[in-house]
């Protein structure tokens, strides 16, 4: 039986967030900023909706491997566990440290390091597609024949170990940081300094980069984010900017072996008609500032509860999608995810919000009434999305602003 421990874990992973955020206003640290956290969980609650079309696919390629080309028998020992964890960290060290190395897998890993704060959200800013190649990189541990649930079961734990070292609440952890992948690692791991850059690619063990030279330790300020910043708080741009970089450097090059290169090198190469290899800039620390538009402040509720109604329905659907039938299931995920794209819109302020947002609004209503829910869901839901139709116009009224950007 496959047991979603990520999943389940969601509600621990908000509480943590909770306790940060606490601490974040108690010491006023301003490691929070609502925009850049409305922004990470975006992607997190995307992430997890897209992952439920394809999990299951990835999950059956390593277990036919597994059933039809295994070479040993492995008994479920507790030995194995331990060979099977090391095996596991062992591989996602080098599946991470090829998604920094490699454009196409760069493309969509860069997600995870746009934002340019530092704490518990972070960990759960991840790439839509990332899952579609991770799992490649662990198929040497299905011929040896590592059992898929143990497997499955080992993988998740790696990630969940990983949602606590994205703080800045905690320093240095004294003799475990030559063992263990800590907070004060993977925040040189997030930093956009060019002696941060591509350093401690670790899962749970940092000892790999101490092997494999990539790690550095944590000594000037950290400034995070990606080189060249990603400007925006739409989560689907977020996932398809770097592969339109790609695509459109790719279309500047009459050879055939620069448009392959341009997705198999690493980030910052380009052809030599187009310069060559472009190093990383120095940051400029006097003229630093991150990514912070400014949107009319009446708009935070809203945006707020917008929010909350997305978070609301992909945990629904995230808890319930085995029982749910295709086209409620896709129209739950396509609802979600584009009033998680509203709310980036409205912080933005982009010129095609406001149409956009009346047209997801009203045929949420229509998708609701149309589709086989229960008449008492029906109707909350037609409510709400009538109320927030009602509420965006009164905003548009008092602030023409909202038209006129």
């Amino acid at each position: 039986m496959k047991v979603d421990y990520i999943a389940l874990s969601v509600p621990v992973f908000f509480i943590l967030i909770g306790v940060e955020l606490a601490y974040n206003f108690y010491k006023k640290l301003n490691y929070y900023r609502l925009n850049d956290s409305i922004s990470n969980l975006s992607q997190g609650i995307g992430q997890q909706l897209t992952g439920i079309f394809m999990k299951t696919a990835l999950f059956f390629g390593y277990k036919y491997i597994f059933e039809h080309w295994r070479i040993f028998e492995m008994p479920k020992a507790v030995w194995v566990w331990i060979l099977l964890f090391i095996g596991v960290d062992f591989f996602y060290y080098w599946f991470h440290r090829m998604s920094h190395q490699v454009n196409a897998l760069w493309a969509a890993h860069i997600v995870h390091h746009q934002s340019e704060e530092y704490n518990l959200t972070v960990a759960l800013r991840q790439s839509w597609f990332q899952g579609w190649f991770s799992w490649v990189f662990y198929l040497p541990l299905a011929f040896v024949g590592f059992d898929p649930i143990m497997f499955l079961t080992l993988s998740s734990f790696n990630t969940l170990y990983q949602f606590w070292i994205h703080t800045r609440a905690i320093k240095s952890m004294g003799f475990l940081e030559y063992i263990l992948n800590t907070p004060s690692h993977h925040r040189v791991h997030h930093g956009s300094n060019l002696k941060y850059i591509d350093k401690n690619h670790a899962g749970t063990l940092i000892i790999w980069d101490r092997i494999f030279g990539t790690f550095q330790k944590e000594e000037e300020e950290v400034y995070y984010g990606i080189t060249k910043p990603l400007a925006s708080w739409n989560p689907v741009w977020a996932n398809l900017h770097y592969w339109d970089d790609l695509i459109k450097t790719a279309r500047k090059s009459p050879k055939i072996s620069d448009k392959i290169n341009v997705f198999l090198k690493p980030p910052g190469w380009f052809p030599e008609h187009l310069g060559g290899f472009q190093n990383a800039p120095e940051i400029d620390e006097q003229h630093y500032q991150k990514y912070n538009p400014a949107y009319q402040s009446k708009l935070t509720g809203y945006v707020l509860i917008q929010f909350i109604i997305a978070l609301a329905a992909g945990s629904i659907i995230l808890f319930s999608y085995t029982k749910m039938d295709a086209s409620s299931l896709v129209s739950g995920a396509v609802f979600t995810i584009c009033t998680l794209t509203a709310c980036g819109a409205l912080l933005d302020q982009k010129p095609w919000l406001v149409k956009f947002e009346y047209i997801r609004l009203l045929l949420a209503v229509v998708l609701i009434l149309i589709l086989n829910f229960p008449i008492g869901y029906q109707v909350i839901f037609a409510g709400i999305q009538l109320i927030s139709v009602i509420w965006f116009f009164n905003l548009q009224k008092e602030n023409p602003q909202i038209n006129e950007n």
